[in-house]
């Protein structure tokens, strides 16, 4: 299952993301928020990065205008690994590198058309589970 939450910046993206997993026959869970209102991206950062540490997600997308600020929030959660992509090279690294378990993406820096991709690049890219990973990724963690 994916996890899926964004602020007020990332609604509109996060709909068609929504779209997107719904045609692959995707199961997610949308988090919120639910409107182009402005609201505080923390809470939603949260609530997805809880829902992937508890297992209750496989990964996470987080949008918000930039990407920046609600993956910032999500790293503070521990067992996060959040990154900010914006092409489909930065999703594979992430995944094969640091396994990253959310993906985080602007609103306002990616349209929808390359988001898709992005998104698709990001679920479906395994990690390497190379020896020299798994170490910097235990670095991180500790």
């Amino acid at each position: 299952m994916i996890a899926i939450g964004c602020d007020h910046g990332g609604f509109e993206l996060k709909t068609e993301i929504i779209r997107h997993l719904e045609h692959r026959r995707l199961e997610y869970k949308d988090f919120g928020c639910n409107s182009t209102e402005a609201v505080d991206y923390p809470e939603y950062a949260r609530a997805v990065a809880e829902a992937v540490v508890s297992g209750e997600a496989d990964k996470g997308i987080l949008i918000c205008g930039t990407g920046i600020g609600i993956s910032i929030a999500a790293n503070k959660i521990k067992g996060i690994r959040a990154a900010v992509c914006t092409d489909c090279f930065t999703a594979e690294a992430t995944r094969l590198h640091n396994d990253a378990n959310i993906l985080a993406m602007g609103g306002r820096v990616v349209g929808p058309g390359l988001a898709v991709k992005i998104t698709d690049t990001f679920l479906d890219t395994e990690f390497s589970n190379e020896e020299r990973h798994r170490n910097r990724i235990g670095k991180i963690e500790d």
